[in-house]
């Protein structure tokens, strides 16, 4: 076993060729800034490397395709080893599905301080310090397939503290086949640790960057210390400059806070506080309860221009992407019932509901229309599996608006 402390950082998934979502729909001042964001993220990682004092740096996988990132990624990249290589520190690599190294150029040589682990076999590496070794690296590089083999990891049992360096998903079952204190693993952009009863640990750091909503929340890298009892604390350091949010709320909500603007600036309020110098980009989703309130709801259109208006030029901006009302999957049987076209058109909606998506026909619905395009009409026409059932509880909703005497602007955003 380990006989002394070590510390090192745990990073991966930096995709320094992809950039973040909504870009066009920023205003002018943050659009700069977000597209700085990636690449700030990865370089306060190196900066961290050296402030913090590590012994190396684990990354696995996914840091850049370099034929997309260009000579840009590729320089940050390299700038940031060859830092960690004047502070006589080591990086150990296993790269993803995105960074296959057989597609790094040869003509740009990687430093000396850079072991990127093969993908046609495990390689193990003893990590000295003033010449003694402090721990066993063992890695292997993702043969383009999303998921881990435990058994290529198999190793001959050694005293040293181990880490396994690999990327793709596992299961904890999986791990548990074969002895190691640390699992340094990537391909997940959120940050996911798993502790096991035996003591050993496994880990995604995440992305750097978060860059959509699909990936919410802080985004950095783990810093690990190990103790010489081999025991683990992993910390979470957060380096990113963009966070996304999604807040879903009802009708009931609203009411207690007086208003769909009192909500939205309490929410803000407390994101703000929660994230810090973060620049914050939110989608807002109203899900309706009470068909009643239907009609009673002021435009998406006013609500988001209105939040981008009040909150979306401080430092830091609260940048609202979207608003959106998600409406009631069912509406009062004696609205069904009624002999009135709003009765007749809900049992229309019903009909459509059962059916399935392949059974269903919507191209009579917009040929009468003599202002549309054949080719548009088709297009508009088209609904995927997974939009259908979301898209038709939308349309329900307008007309269910309109046929109660109340407005919709029949716009969604998001």
């Amino acid at each position: 076993m380990s006989a002394e402390s070590f510390r090192f950082i745990h990073a991966s998934d930096f995709h320094l060729e992809r950039p973040m979502a909504d870009l066009d729909e920023l205003p002018e001042h943050l659009r700069e800034a977000m597209v700085q964001a990636p690449r700030d993220a990865v370089t306060s990682i190196f900066d961290a490397a050296i402030s913090e004092r590590v012994d190396f740096v684990v990354l696995s996988g996914d840091l850049l395709q370099p034929q997309i990132a260009g000579p840009y990624g590729l320089s940050l990249l390299l700038d940031g080893f060859e830092r960690l290589r004047e502070e006589g520190k080591q990086v150990f690599w296993s790269t993803g599905i995105a960074d296959d190294h057989t597609l790094w150029p040869d003509s740009i040589p990687l430093p000396e301080n850079v072991t990127i682990f093969p993908k046609s076999q495990t390689q193990v590496i003893s990590v000295l310090r003033a010449g003694q070794p402090i721990c066993q690296m063992v890695g292997r590089s993702c043969e383009g397939k999303p998921r881990l083999n435990v058994l290529d990891f198999k190793v001959d049992s050694s005293d040293l503290f181990k880490v396994g360096v690999g990327y793709g998903e596992v299961t904890a079952e999986a791990l548990s086949t074969e002895v190691f204190h640390y699992w340094a693993l990537g391909g997940r952009h959120q940050q996911s640790v798993f502790r096991h009863d035996d003591g050993w640990v496994a880990s995604y750091p995440g992305t750097s960057q978060g860059r959509s909503l699909d990936e919410p929340g802080g985004h950095g890298y783990q810093l690990i210390d190990v103790d010489a009892d081999c025991g683990i604390r992993i910390q979470n350091r957060f380096v990113d400059s963009f966070r996304y949010d999604r807040l879903v709320f009802n009708e009931r909500e609203v009411a207690d806070f007086g208003g769909l603007k009192n909500l939205i600036g309490d929410k803000i309020y407390h994101l703000q506080n929660e994230h810090g110098d973060c620049h914050l980009l939110i989608a807002w989703e109203l899900q309706i309860t009470d068909p009643h309130v239907l009609g009673c709801i002021d435009s998406c259109d006013e609500i988001l221009q209105w939040a981008q208006h009040e909150y979306g030029s401080g430092k830091p901006s609260a940048w609202s992407l979207s608003f959106s009302i998600k409406p009631p999957q069912d509406y009062p049987q004696s609205w069904c019932e009624e002999d009135t076209i709003l009765g007749d058109f809900l049992r229309v909606s019903e009909k459509f509901q059962e059916a399935e998506l392949g059974a269903t026909n919507l191209l009579p619905l917009v040929e009468e229309s003599t202002s549309i395009s054949p080719d548009i009409a088709s297009r508009l026409t088209e609904v995927s599996d997974a939009n259908w059932s979301d898209t038709l509880q939308r349309a329900t909703r307008m007309g269910v608006e309109l046929l109660r005497g109340g407005t919709s602007d029949g716009r969604q955003h998001g």
